[in-house]
């Protein structure tokens, strides 16, 4: 038999959103109880409420280790920015002098100088004004949790989209399109 508790983090683990909230202690505890009560089709509520807490001061632990590790790595990381990059994805292989290429099921996808991009060529998706952001990190970086997620939400939250992003070994390969980029740089160069 569960307990309420283990029922409540259950509920939790598949709505992020609500784990980064009771993460971060910006949650009104009371009112996700009252919600968490009504799916959960329980009366004890304060059993709710009581788990939110300890679970959520589980979580805040959890945080700092996990985001102290990873600025521990990308302060130890360096930043390098390539301008004229273009990203293609189409159904056939292209012949091609240089750049990166991504195998799909059905689908290709390339990254190349935007020189070198093919003439006459059926494209399902072109960015042909993009820039480049390669991070190289400390070999460490692959067994750290949660880099990819902090890079990506630190983009995020300066409105930046990522066009296409690789994470490979220890290099980090971020595309922006060209208006995003000087932001993108700023961001990083913040914590990098």
């Amino acid at each position: 038999m569960t307990t309420i508790a283990q029922n409540v983090r259950n509920y939790l683990r598949n709505k992020p959103y609500l784990l980064e909230a009771l993460e971060k202690g910006i949650v009104n505890l009371s009112e996700l109880s009252r919600q968490i009560q009504k799916e959960l089709k329980t009366n004890n509520i304060t059993a709710i409420k009581a788990a939110l807490r300890r679970f959520g001061e589980e979580l805040q632990k959890h945080r700092q280790k996990r985001e102290e590790k990873v600025l521990q790595i990308l302060k130890r990381s360096s930043i390098a920015v390539y301008d004229r990059k273009a990203v293609i994805i189409t159904t056939k292989e292209v012949n091609t002098k240089s750049g990166m290429k991504v195998d799909l099921p059905g689908k290709f996808v390339y990254l190349l100088d935007r020189a070198d991009l093919p003439e006459r060529i059926s494209t399902l998706v072109k960015h042909d004004n993009c820039t480049m952001i390669v991070i190289n990190s400390p070999e460490e970086l692959e067994a750290t949790p949660g880099v990819v997620a902090f890079l990506t939400t630190l983009l995020a939250e300066q409105n930046v989209n990522i066009v296409e992003f690789i994470s490979c070994w220890t290099e980090t390969v971020i595309v922006v399109d060209k208006q995003d980029s000087l932001k993108a740089y700023e961001a990083l160069t913040n914590i990098v």
